[in-house]
Formats: C-alpha cells, sequence, structure tokens
C-alpha cells in the first residue's frame, strides 16, 4: 500500500508540475506573443480542455484493461508532450503542446488514482485523497520553479529534463504489480450516476475550484507583472500558495472524513469570496501576493473533501474507480477551461474586477445553496444509500 501511494502521489504531483509550470512563463508570452488576456487564458485552458477531451476515453480504457497500463499511458504522453512543450516557439503550437499535455494528464489522474482509491478502506478515502491532492499541490509548488527556471535558464533543456523523470515513473509503474483487469462497464452507467443529486453536487464542487484557480492563474502572474514582481516574484507567490496547500490537504482529508465533507467545504468558499472581491483593488504587490495566498487556502480547501464526495456518490451508483475518474476529469477540467478562457475574456471587456466578481458571487451562491436541506441531505449521505 505504501508503495502503491508513493508512486500514485509522484504522478500526479509531476503531472501538476507541469500544469502549473506555466504561470511564471506567462508574462513573458504575453509581450513576446503580443498575446491579449483572452489569448492568454486560453493557452492557460488548453491544458485543462485536453483533460476534458481525454476523460471518458480515458475511464474507458481502464475499466477495460487496467489502471496501472492506463498510468503508464499518461506518463509517456505527459512526457512526450511537455518536451515538445519546451522546444516549440509559435503560439499555437504552445497551445497544442499544453492541450495534448491535458489529455496525457487525464490519464494519468484516472489511472494513478483509481488505483489507490481501490486499494484503499472507504473509512481512509479523504486521508488518502488528501496525501495525493498534497502531491498534486507539491506539484503545483515546484510548478513555478520550473517555470522560473526555463524562463531564466533554458526553456527547452528544463521540461525536456523534468519529462524524463515521467518515464523513470512509468518504468517504476511496470515493475508495480498488476492490479488485475477492470470490469468493462457499459457508458450509460457513468450518465445514470451523473444524473444523482449527490454526483453532480461533487462535481460541481469540484469544478469551482478549477474555475476559481484557472481565472486566478490567468490573471493574477499579470497583475503581480504590473506591480512590478518579476519571474522570481510572480514564482514565489504561487509557492508560498501551494507549500500552505500541499502542508493542509491531508489535514481536511481526515477533517472530511471524521466530520462531514461539507464542513471543509463551507470554509473554503466563504475565504474564496472575501479573497476574490479583495484582488482587484489592492494596489501593492506584496499585499497582493498575500491576498493571492489567502485565496489559494480558500480555492484549496475545496478539492479533497470535494474529490471523496464524488467517488462516493458514482461508488453507490455502482460505477467503478476507473470509469468513475471520468467524471472528476469533467467536473475540473471544463472549469478550468472557463476559470482561464472565459476569466480572461471578461477582464478584457469588463476588467479584472468582473473576473473576480463572476468568481466570488458564484462562491457566495454556492454557500448558500448547501445550507438548503435537500442538497445537504444528499452530499451528507455518503455512505449509504442510492443518489
Amino acid at each position: 500500500m505504501r508503495r502503491l501511494l508513493i508512486l500514485s502521489s509522484s504522478a500526479v504531483l509531476i503531472e501538476t508540475l507541469f500544469f502549473a509550470a506555466l504561470a511564471p512563463l506567462l508574462p513573458g508570452f504575453a509581450d513576446e506573443l503580443s498575446l491579449s488576456k483572452w489569448e492568454s487564458g486560453l493557452l492557460v485552458a488548453a491544458y485543462a480542455l485536453g483533460g476534458a477531451v481525454a476523460a471518458v476515453p480515458a475511464g474507458v480504457v481502464a475499466t477495460r484493461t487496467n489502471v496501472r497500463r492506463v498510468t503508464i499511458w499518461g506518463l509517456l504522453i505527459v512526457a512526450g508532450t511537455s518536451a515538445a512543450f519546451g522546444i516549440v516557439d509559435t503560439y499555437w503550437l504552445l497551445v497544442l503542446a499544453r492541450f495534448a499535455q491535458g489529455a496525457g494528464g487525464s490519464f494519468v489522474w484516472t489511472g494513478a488514482l483509481a488505483w489507490l482509491i481501490t486499494a484503499t478502506p472507504r473509512e481512509r478515502r479523504g486521508e488518502m485523497i488528501g496525501i495525493a491532492m498534497a502531491a498534486a499541490i507539491g506539484g503545483a509548488l515546484l510548478g513555478p520553479v520550473l517555470g522560473g527556471a526555463a524562463e531564466e535558464l533554458s526553456r527547452a533543456g528544463a521540461f525536456v529534463t523534468v519529462a524524463g523523470a515521467c518515464v523513470v515513473l512509468a518504468a517504476w509503474a511496470l515493475r508495480m504489480p498488476s492490479p488485475g483487469r477492470g470490469e468493462s462497464q457499459p457508458l450509460v452507467l457513468l450518465f445514470k450516476a451523473a444524473r444523482s443529486r449527490r454526483v453532480l453536487a461533487g462535481m460541481w464542487l469540484l469544478a469551482l475550484p478549477a474555475l476559481l484557480f484557472g481565472t486566478l492563474g490567468v490573471l493574477g502572474p499579470l497583475q503581480l507583472d504590473r506591480l512590478g514582481w518579476g519571474v522570481v516574484g510572480v514564482a514565489g507567490t504561487f509557492l508560498v500558495s501551494a507549500a500552505i496547500e500541499a502542508t493542509m490537504n491531508p489535514l481536511i482529508g481526515r477533517w472530511s472524513d471524521r466530520r462531514s465533507r461539507l464542513t471543509p467545504i463551507r470554509f473554503g468558499l466563504a475565504v474564496a469570496v472575501a479573497t476574490s472581491l479583495a484582488i482587484p483593488f489592492v494596489g501593492d504587490r506584496w499585499l497582493l501576493s498575500v491576498v493571492i495566498v489567502l485565496a489559494g487556502i480558500g480555492y484549496g480547501a475545496l478539492w479533497t473533501p470535494a474529490t471523496a464526495m464524488l467517488s462516493d456518490g458514482w461508488e453507490a451508483s455502482g460505477v467503478e474507480h476507473g470509469l468513475g475518474f471520468a467524471l472528476m476529469n469533467l467536473a475540473w477540467a471544463p472549469g478550468h477551461v472557463f476559470g482561464s478562457a472565459a476569466g480572461g475574456a471578461v477582464a478584457d471587456v469588463g476588467g479584472d474586477l468582473a473576473a473576480y466578481g463572476l468568481a466570488a458571487g458564484l462562491c457566495a451562491l454556492t454557500l448558500a445553496g448547501i445550507q438548503s436541506r435537500n442538497l445537504r441531505a444528499a452530499v451528507l449521505a455518503r455512505a449509504s444509500g442510492t443518489g
């Protein structure tokens, strides 16, 4: 179990590392390629868009082969496409490379987390998901470092070198005992599960932090750059934010196991509303870095309990974890696409306040909605009953 936890955590860490490496590179790309906020948002969103497109295929392959094979394929795809991202230098090739990275990332998450959750007792699921999420956030922590090294030294050298680590992980996964062939399940079962109120609630609560981080990932680096932070300052801000998130996620996972999935979600939503509304008004670079870190804490508090809630829901609907993780990818990926691309587009038209105000409004509505008796009953019935 320990080896599997280390392997799964390492796989999502390195996938998220490439995902997060763009933040300190984005201002440079925007200047060199004369990108609008919408074009910058599309470059950020391309990764998540690839993840959304590959979500269902990854789940189908997981149930028809096995989760180890899906993990290996995903790691190799991420390795190849990340090396390509380090080499190409035109806008649309960069977008295409990010899209393909995201598709590979969808396979990594489906394989690695389904493999881990299948081997984990239900009563420890939140804790194990929290550890894996902490590793993923560790990747988000190291991503800006990779991006900063690529900007200051060599983009090709940095990305190609780290892509080699994906190949090493794939080789390690190949040496792990096979978990066995999954049970082939029809896609109609997935769509049936998606009609469950519990599953729908979990998917929305995963889409929301993806939307929030997508908006912050586009507008945050650009605002920090305008206020005078260079690559190191931008990378340092997101580094500190990710370090705190990584530390708190296993604790949030245990909190959600012992209390309620909704308790940490309420906390995260309240912090998200306050910080999202504050960011556009900050005019000092140091204070902005502090507020972005606090926003990351609020946004990040949603990941683990929402993932655990969603896995409870699809399991109650009879969906295997390999196929069920298609629902996770179909939740976070469109959320990130909307947050990145639409957030950038809204900011182009109405300014950053409009984009952050929209994000805060969605958080406020969600916080109000989880107080309703019907939704609360749906998401708290995590151990028994139907959706």
